[in-house]
């Protein structure tokens, strides 16, 4: 999974990416300061893990991971090449979903490309960017596909897309805020459009803002009121504040939580909105050699599952023992889940459940 971290220089980006990756990323009080994208490779938490990893005493837990890239900062005109506007909308179609870092503070001390603090103004300039260069992509395959329509009638419906997506553009609106058909949808992903990719708003907000007791300041509400009108996510953030957390070690962070009346780091809000957003779920293997997460898409098929462990694994399946994590657990062994019936054998049409912890039968 490879998220994006965008947003106007000096919003934060590059605090945040320094803060959940502890990858060094150079970040400074300048535009342009980050050109080629830094990237991080971060950890899934998951709890469940740890337990597995004390029950089974296995010698090697491996988590599931999400790889960060911290994208180069821009300005208006970044679709016609201003800025560093070429480089920058070529790093955002390499990645499955946008983290779009708005600044949702006040402070002198840092300043604003624009000069002013204005969530919505900010989100807009990047939004219309990848709209303009999703125009000029549109346009040139409208063109080319009315003159093969001529002779090729069965490019009606590619040609019927092009002009929604095109009408949808023109007004300004992204492209993931319409509302498509299946097959609709898939014809649009096959374009590869910047402003179709989905988005997760996250605020930037001041210390003092994130411990205040989940009261919103006034830029939060009006981000979250815009992700709201085109179905997006918001987290709010403190960029600063996962700074100090990311100094601290695994069991210094709950007493600083307590002190601090937060229940959760940013990075942690982030996680868990990315597998909404990309619709994403966990299942699990177990064995005293190695405990380990999976990530797959929600609606996989045992298979499709196995598959993400070897193609072999998906060649050759012939079957899935499941277990549901809470049920293993409650009962502290597989043997006496067995025994209650809790184990199930499950064949190639089982769709996979997050928690499920499984052993894939096979044979090539």
């Amino acid at each position: 999974m490879k998220l994006g971290i965008v947003g106007l220089p000096n919003v934060g980006k590059s605090t945040l990416f320094n803060a959940i990756t502890k990858a060094g990323a150079e970040a400074a009080n300048y535009p342009f300061c980050t050109i080629e994208p830094n990237v991080g490779v971060v950890s899934v938490p998951d709890e469940r893990l740890k337990v597995l990893h004390e029950l089974y005493d296995s010698k090697k837990t491996v988590y599931t991971a999400i790889e960060f890239y911290d994208i180069a900062g821009l300005v208006k005109g970044a679709s016609k090449g201003e800025g560093l506007g070429n480089k920058f909308l070529s790093h955002i179609r390499e990645v499955s979903a946008i983290i779009h870092v708005v600044r949702c503070f006040e402070d002198d001390n840092v300043v604003h490309v624009d000069g002013r603090i204005g969530p919505l103004s900010d989100i807009e300039t990047i939004n219309l960017e990848l709209i303009l260069a999703d125009m000029d992509i549109v346009d040139r395959r409208l063109q080319k596909t009315l003159k093969a329509l001529k002779t090729d009638k069965q490019l009606q419906f590619e040609y019927d897309v092009l002009v929604k997506i095109k009408e949808t553009l023109d007004q300004g609106l992204s492209a993931r805020t319409m509302s498509l058909t299946q097959d609709e949808a898939e014809f649009m992903r096959s374009l590869d459009l910047l402003s179709g990719k989905p988005i997760i708003y996250a605020a930037n907000v001041s210390e003092d803002d994130a411990v205040a007791g989940g009261a919103e300041n006034a830029f939060v509400s009006e981000v979250r009121k815009f992700a709201e009108s085109e179905g997006s996510d918001l987290v709010v953030i403190c960029a600063k504040l996962e700074s100090e957390i990311a100094e601290l070690e695994d069991d210094e962070k709950a007493a600083f939580f307590q002190d601090l009346g937060i229940d959760e780091s940013g990075l942690d809000k982030l996680i868990r909105a990315s597998y909404h957003l990309l619709d994403l779920i966990s299942f699990l293997t177990a064995g005293p050699q190695e405990v380990r997460a999976w990530t797959i898409k929600n609606g996989s098929k045992a298979p499709q599952a196995a598959g993400k462990i070897h193609s072999d694994f998906e060649r050759g399946f012939i079957r899935a023992e499941i277990v549901a994590y809470h049920d293993l657990i409650e009962n502290g062994t597989m043997a006496i889940a067995k025994e209650k019936g809790l184990v199930r054998s499950e064949g190639k049409d089982y769709i996979v459940k997050d928690g499920d912890v499984i052993l894939f039968r096979f044979n090539v």
